[in-house]
């Protein structure tokens, strides 16, 4: 059993630091209440983490291929706990998002790893189980989070969901230290600090402009200099990439079908599966009256299908295509979407457990093949670089999404109600503020009507992912792989 501890540490640390990208969205009422927070910060709370953890992650990729995988798990350990501490022991909501930030990176030097380090150690048939345990890992993960969440809030407080993690790096980093082997690099290089810094500034001006979209207007002059700024150092990014002898991300592997497919399928999938998630948890808590837990309990069936779907794809679909497990999963993950768009003003919390079901069983037949496809696509010499190129794609699709849909939901509204800022307070979790001066039956037809949009979108976004996939994603054998230009 010893040779399975490497993947028990591995899959300790994706199922806790993917826990805190959704575990905030139950606990998002009693935080704004103890900090006076607004719809706005809660935002920021989930999307700083989500940013950081999607712009560092390429460069934790590169450091690995450098430096080793093990060596940058292990400091992901640490600065991932240290942050969960502050983000728990946080006085006021500027501190939290800060640590919340801190705790991103931590994190995407964990989760920049994960798959190399699983790549390395296991082999053959074993590597394909142990893909699917991590697969299960990622796939509940996301979904437990608010689960979790709702539990510990509502029985020791909003300020446990951080501190919860302690406990669970402490083991991680003992079982990494004791079994994940290391690799001495003779030729590590200096990093690509001009990528990271153009990367990372181009993602924040992204989510930010959208932010800023959904508060302010597509049409406010500020939103679309931002919007415009984030596109010029994206540019910017691609150029300093394509010059340089050893970037952060070799752009000629998506000159590569399949590397490209499986990048396109992973920012789809969290796009679809799990950014609306948040805004069925406030439905759930604000509109229905359900506590923290039972607004956590709503989203279970899909982490516990997740985690069983995943489980058993990794063992039972060993040598079967890529593109079947990632594309048919995409396309459940539509069909779960669209069962969710069936929400009226009258539904109770049941009206989303098909739907859920059903995404469930998507995002656990498409998690484990979309990390082991990105890796199979590329030379093992850039696998630290594949990982973390597919699991960037993973949270900038969720971090681009989150805003997006708040948009959505908070334009449904005011539709509805004609005033803006009762339609940003029903958004931001305030039903029960605004019952005594607009009809219940008007706000939930509001709220009811913003979900429809989110989830008609989600649906969309899947099924073109899914059908992406299918038509793109192809091994090896299946269809020669152009010769990268750089070593």
């Amino acid at each position: 059993m010893r040779k399975w501890l490497p993947l028990t540490a591995v899959s300790l640390s994706t199922f806790m630091l993917l826990v805190d990208l959704t575990i905030v969205s139950v606990a998002a009422p009693d935080l704004a209440e103890e900090l006076h927070s607004s719809f706005a910060a809660l935002q920021w709370t989930v999307d700083l983490y989500v940013l950081v953890l999607a712009a560092l992650m390429m460069a934790a990729g590169s450091l690995a291929d450098r430096w080793g995988s093990r060596r940058v798990f292990l400091a992901g350990l640490v600065v991932f706990a240290l942050a969960s501490l502050a983000c728990g022991l946080a006085p006021n909501t500027g501190l939290l998002i800060t640590a919340r930030g801190v705790q991103g990176l931590g994190a995407a030097a964990m989760y920049g790893t994960n798959a190399a380090i699983l790549g390395l150690t296991y082999s053959g048939r074993d590597r394909s189980l142990a893909f699917g345990v991590w697969g299960a890992a990622n796939g509940a993960a996301a979904a437990a989070g608010p689960i979790l969440g709702g539990v510990l809030t509502e029985h020791v407080g909003w300020r446990s969901i951080f501190l919860v993690n302690l406990p669970v790096a402490v083991a991680a980093v003992v079982l990494a230290r004791r079994t994940v082997p290391s690799e001495p690099r003779a030729d590590a290089t200096r990093p690509d600090a001009a990528g990271v810094l153009t990367f990372t500034a181009a993602a924040a001006l992204l989510v930010y402009g959208l932010i800023r979209a959904g508060d302010r207007g597509w049409t406010d002059r500020g939103t679309l200099v931002v919007l415009a700024a984030a596109a010029a150092v994206g540019v910017a990014f691609v150029l300093l990439e394509r010059t340089r002898t050893d970037p952060m991300l070799d752009l000629a592997l998506f000159r590569r079908p399949a590397f490209a497919a499986a990048v396109l399928g992973a920012a789809a999938l969290t796009a679809s599966a799990f950014a609306n998630l948040i805004f069925v948890s406030l439905w759930a808590q604000s509109v229905l009256g359900l506590t923290a837990m039972g607004a956590g309990l709503v989203l279970a069936p899909m982490a516990v299908v997740a985690l069983v779907v995943a489980g058993a794809g990794g063992r039972l679909l060993h040598g079967v295509p890529a593109r079947y497990p990632i594309g048919c999963g995409l396309l459940l993950v539509a069909a779960g979407d669209a069962l969710c768009l069936l929400i009226s003003p009258d539904s109770g919390w049941g009206a989303v457990i098909p739907g859920l079901a059903v995404t469930g069983v998507g995002v656990g037949l498409s998690t484990a093949a979309l990390a082991s496809a990105a890796l199979a696509a590329v030379p093992p010499r850039r696998a630290g670089m594949a990982n973390g190129a597919s699991n960037t794609a993973r949270q900038i699709g969720f971090a681009v999404a989150l805003p997006i849909f708040a948009t959505l939901v908070a334009g449904a509204a005011e539709d509805v109600l004609g005033d803006r800022a009762a339609a940003e307070r029903l958004t931001g979790g305030g039903y029960a503020d605004l019952v005594g001066r607009v009809p219940a039956t008007v706000l939930k037809t509001a709220y009811a009507d913003g979900l429809d949009r989110v989830f008609l979108t989600s649906a969309l976004l899947a099924a073109l992912g899914g059908l992406a996939v299918l038509a793109l994603l192809r091994t090896p054998a299946e269809e020669p792989q152009p010769a990268l230009t750089r070593e």
